[in-house]
């Protein structure tokens, strides 16, 4: 079975401070998009597996961000929680643009799942 995806813009990349995160909103609710110290830019839902923690709101350092209610260290490439903790959080594509543009890209079976 094929997925339709589509590639939304989401703002530029200087709209991002290094080492932090903005939030934009989707179908499947909010979405975090964080920027690394070395420009690197994730994207993953904006809440934490364990409590539900805004993630946006969380300390970027490296590759990962850690949740700020309970403190639970969650890698930006996978979604997965690191050390003693378990539990994933869903990732998303991001891509910049020569001139700094970035996309994100939501496939059709998320929209689907969405509204079900």
């Amino acid at each position: 079975m094929s997925t339709l995806s589509a590639w939304a813009a989401i703002g530029r990349l200087d709209d991002i401070p290094r080492r932090g995160a903005r939030c934009v909103t989707s179908p499947l609710g909010r979405i975090a998009v964080f920027r690394t110290m070395d420009d690197k830019v994730y994207a993953t839902e904006d809440r934490c597996p364990h409590k539900g923690g805004p993630l946006s709101q969380g300390i970027v350092h490296g590759g990962s961000v850690t949740c700020p209610l309970h403190s639970q260290v969650i890698a930006l490439d996978t979604g997965l929680v690191q050390g003693p903790d378990e539990g994933r959080v869903r990732t998303f594509l991001v891509r910049i643009s020569a001139d700094g543009a970035l996309e994100i890209r939501l496939e059709a079976e998320a929209f689907r799942e969405a509204a079900e």
